[in-house]
């Protein structure tokens, strides 16, 4: 049954707001919001809704976004496009480029001292990495990982004026890739040309159409590629003996298995928006048409009901309903671009240095973001 009054999640650490509404015997995984949302907590809500696109719509932005805010065919005809660029076969390529800046990064920090694994390696990488992937210039890093803490202060702030002024800036960085590309066909070969010169929806794409995917490609990327290495390596540093088992080498498999988890207990990407095309009853409370309801993927990754033991780290038991990368037709199409990612991150880092707590605090996110915004561990040289 929901709570009586609605629940203002802003300023809750939303690994805690999920806790406290899916403990018993008070479970609540279906409740209102004080800014007018419908906010679903539960695991089995959480499904239900991701997965039935024609009760809940993915049009719930005035803005366009694709291939997100599409629905049916819509959906299908973008979700196609953009598959084609993030293929595991088509990113595995990417992966000595990767390796390569994850060493020459930590390489430019203190070994042997504190590090800020988020402001520092975290978003110094998450930059590199998909400027490297797209093809643009490198001299535009100072101002992407500008962007990246702004984006995060005023996501984190509620502003949506500072919140609108972040967005345009970064449709100005993109503008500034795509004219010149878009100018001259020849004159690129990289992800972004390609992108702009893609005909494979039968005709070329409109210019807004390519900001948008580009904007889905980085803008949430980049700050989510930092909270999740600030997530692993949290948790390396408290578990020695995890590093050891990564860095003796495990498959593509149980790697990734283990990130999967490690994210799953503390889960970066926190929510996605839906809206009602009819009235719905769901988990027992009932919905209009036309209502905003908020998926809450780190709450429901936590629930007792799906994980039994939630902060109990066992990658095998817990795979089947790891919703980290989402489920149904939106289910994140970057998922294999992130692993490579953070798959050689990790390994150089362990490779490099023993990872271990730091006597200085962190900073948690706060709703409507997760994770840490600061993170600060020793890196002992090995």
């Amino acid at each position: 049954m929901p709570v009586a009054d609605p629940v203002d999640p802003v300023g809750r650490d939303p690994r805690a707001l999920g806790d406290d509404l899916l403990a018993s015997p008070a479970r609540c995984p279906v409740v209102h919001t004080s800014g007018g949302e419908v906010l679903v907590t539960g695991h089995t809500e959480v499904v239900e809704v991701a997965t039935d696109p024609r009760r809940y719509s993915s049009r719930a932005s005035t803005h366009l976004q694709l291939p997100n805010g599409l629905d049916g065919a819509d959906h299908a005809r973008y979700r196609g496009l953009v598959d084609a660029y993030l293929a595991p076969g088509v990113v595995e390529k990417h992966a000595a480029d990767f390796h390569r800046i994850a060493r020459a990064v930590i390489g430019e920090h203190d070994l042997g001292g504190t590090v800020d694994a988020v402001q520092g390696p975290g978003i110094s990488f998450a930059v590199r990495a998909m400027t490297a992937w797209l093809g643009w210039p490198g001299d535009l890093e100072p101002r992407l990982i500008a962007w990246v803490r702004e984006n995060v202060a005023a996501t984190r702030s509620g502003d949506r004026d500072r919140t609108a002024a972040v967005a345009a800036d970064f449709d100005d960085i993109i503008a500034g890739v795509i004219e010149p590309r878009m100018a001259d066909p020849t004159a690129f070969d990289d992800v972004t040309a390609r992108l702009v010169h893609d005909t494979s929806l039968g005709r070329p794409l409109e210019p807004a159409e390519i900001v948008s995917v580009l904007r889905n490609w980085t803008g949430g990327d980049l700050s989510s590629m930092a909270l999740c290495i600030g997530v692993v390596v949290a948790a390396l540093a408290a578990d020695e003996a995890l590093q050891d088992r990564l860095r003796r080498g495990v498959s593509e498999a149980e790697f990734t298995a283990v990130i999967d988890e490690l994210l799953r207990l503390d889960d970066p990407f926190v929510s996605n928006r839906r809206v009602t095309t009819c009235p719905v009853t769901l988990g027992g409370v009932e919905v209009p048409a036309g209502q905003r309801v908020r998926i809450h993927w780190t709450a429901a990754n936590r629930d007792p009901e799906a994980f039994g033991t939630p902060d109990a780290f066992d990658p095998d038991a817990n795979a089947g309903h790891n919703l980290v990368w989402g489920i149904g037709p939106h289910a994140c199409p970057g998922r294999p671009l992130s692993m490579l990612e953070l798959r050689a991150f990790v390994t150089e880092l362990l490779a490099a240095a023993t990872v271990r707590p730091s006597s200085e605090a962190g900073v948690r996110a706060t709703h409507p973001i997760n994770g840490w915004i600061s993170r600060p561990v020793v890196l002992e040289p090995r």
